[in-house]
């Protein structure tokens, strides 16, 4: 039997698939149902577990988890998108599918998808640790230069769409960002991009759907050079926290050149 604990439903027993964020405590077996992915959770000792994952390509993981409970308890949450295809950065490259115009001392909100991975940690007392990590959108997971061959930054990329609030991302493939765009130029100016260190951003979650620290990006002069300064920004939200395992790097901000 599965008992699933989740701030946002009722405690229930079931034995059909499931497919929420959560903290989940497994007695038998468990399985999840998300686009492109299926995972099968089961007992198969007094005090140990199977963990068998398979993506729409066949390909399969499997583990073997230990246990010193009864039961197994994993939870399972948004994470930033820095593992796949590949561990190589933590910048997220940002390309609006609707640029933004703002004319000269305007400024303007906007909530945008930003992609996501799914992570699942096994729970034992006050810790978390990583069991597992993957993508729902795996076509859509690649990587893209900012800036020169020779000085550029790595970055994960993402086709951005804009939407209307924070309950507008789609479940397991994107959180929604909200961006607070000011232009401290004399001149108006259209943003096409948003690149920044998302490691300074942290992800919340309920049910199946996701949000994500926000930014503040300001147009504006650095001795001679228009540049883009972006800002993470806490959020405050009663939407589930999700745990990490990455290290969180205290970056400020990140200068974009006006282009």
């Amino acid at each position: 039997m599965i008992s699933v604990i989740n701030p946002y439903m009722s405690s229930e027993i079931s034995e059909s698939p499931v497919s929420d964020y959560g903290i989940y405590t497994i007695s038998d077996k468990l399985e999840f149902i998300f686009p492109n992915t299926e995972i099968k959770i089961e007992r198969i000792g007094e005090h140990v577990f199977s963990y068998i994952r398979k993506d729409a390509e066949e390909n399969i993981l499997k583990k073997i988890i230990p246990i010193s409970t009864t039961d197994l308890t994993l939870e399972l949450c948004p994470i930033r998108p820095l593992n796949h295809p590949a561990q190589r950065t933590s910048h997220v490259y940002l390309d609006l599918e609707s640029p933004v115009f703002l004319s000269e001392g305007s400024a303007a909100t906007v909530f945008v998808r930003c992609p996501i991975e799914l992570g699942v940690f096994l729970v034992h007392g006050e810790h978390k640790d990583s069991l597992d990590w993957f993508t729902c959108d795996p076509i859509n997971s690649r990587f893209c230069l900012y800036g020169s061959p020779e000085s550029g930054t790595l970055c994960k990329y993402t086709n951005s769409e804009i939407v209307e609030s924070y309950e507008d991302s789609v479940p397991f493939l994107n959180a929604v960002l909200k961006i607070d765009i000011k232009n401290e130029l004399d001149r108006g100016f259209t943003i096409s991009k948003i690149v920044f260190p998302i490691t300074g951003n942290f992800l919340y979650y309920k049910n199946s759907k996701a949000i994500a620290d926000s930014l503040v990006a300001t147009l504006k002069k650095k001795l001679t050079l228009e540049i883009i300064d972006v800002d993470s920004v806490s959020i405050q939200t009663d939407w589930t926290k999700s745990p990490t395992y990455e290290q969180t790097e205290n970056v400020k901000n990140m200068d974009m050149g006006v282009d």
